[in-house]
């Protein structure tokens, strides 16, 4: 089935978006008497950008994106510039008469289709669809064990490592030879902790010692994770590892071995997912319904395709001779 606007967008941080519209739209609805700019623009007649606009307009900004924007009162008022110049022309363009247009008047006719479509959508087919708490925690748990295989945990290793990297001042060879001279200490007794917080190039993990947490393979460039591994008993040191960054020395803290990860560890991660699936469920459902109301004339989609065809042919530039 090919119904490509009912395609469920992926789910990260809907939740989030939706609260914070909930918010935004409470905080405008106090300020929809008040425009945040307007002017008599010479054939165009009065504009007008109220908060709502500019609402509207920040929802084609990724969520992640947005507290920045919010936090910078100068792209603040680009947005609205931008919101108002592009108004100015699109009055300017009705009072032309441009709307009238057939390609244009289908234009704003399909856009209007996929705003409407995709409110539908979001506010009443998805929420219509989600199952209630109760529901979805049972489906997960029901997923969880039809398919233990699928949650497990790898082996993990938890170091300490202490990077001396090449700069300007210090060649390669420099920093191998510290890297060495360090090791030494070590072997013979230094405080593996102490040493990273004084030499350690690797800013994340230096003041805390050296320590990485627990990492599985594959998190850590491949010499890194090599070295890792290799190392068997808590307090074990490696030899000096060259990898891009630079010259590390690992120091062992734990090992844990792969194992199953328990409902609670996935429960978030398959709760989410149970949502998804019962969602997209209802959107191809709805998206069968509809398609079963269609009456497709074949004929007359070959001829449209046909004199597109031609369309597009015409516009095409002459070959050069």
């Amino acid at each position: 089935m090919h119904f490509s606007f009912i395609k469920l967008r992926a789910p990260a941080g809907r939740a989030r978006i939706v609260a914070w519209l909930g918010m935004a739209c409470l905080t405008l609805s106090a300020q929809a008497a008040q425009p945040l700019a307007q002017g008599s623009v010479p054939g165009a007649g009065q504009v007008v950008v109220s908060p709502a606009d500019l609402q509207a307009d920040l929802q084609r900004v990724p969520p992640e994106v947005r507290p920045q924007l919010l936090a910078r009162p100068e792209a603040m008022q680009r947005l609205v510039t931008n919101l108002y110049t592009r108004r100015a022309l699109a009055e300017r363009a009705q009072e032309q008469g441009l709307d009238k247009r057939p390609e244009i008047a289908a234009e704003l006719a399909l856009a209007r289709d996929k705003v409407l479509s995709d409110a539908l959508l979001a506010q009443v087919v998805d929420k219509g669809n989600t199952p209630p708490d109760d529901k979805a925690l049972a489906l997960a748990k029901a997923m969880y064990q039809a398919h233990p295989e699928d949650y497990q945990n790898p082996e993990q290793v938890r170091v300490r490592h202490i990077l001396i990297a090449p700069t300007k001042d210090k060649d390669d060879a420099a920093a191998a030879k510290e890297a060495a001279d360090l090791l030494a200490k070590l072997k013979s007794g230094a405080d593996f902790a102490a040493l990273a917080k004084e030499f350690s190039a690797d800013p994340g993990s230096a003041e805390k010692g050296g320590d990485l947490g627990f990492f599985a393979p594959g998190r850590m460039v491949p010499e890194f994770t090599e070295a890792a591994f290799a190392l068997k008993k808590p307090g074990e040191l490696s030899g000096v590892v060259k990898t891009k960054y630079g010259y590390h020395i690992l120091q062992l803290e734990a090992r844990k071995p792969a194992g199953p990860q328990s409902f609670d560890e996935v429960k978030d991660t398959l709760l989410a997912k149970v949502k998804q699936s019962e969602v997209q469920k209802g959107r191809t459902e709805l998206a069968g319904q509809l398609e079963a109301t269609m009456k497709l004339d074949e004929a007359a989609l070959k001829a449209a395709t046909a004199s597109l065809k031609q369309a597009e042919a015409a516009q095409e530039p002459a070959p050069k001779k």
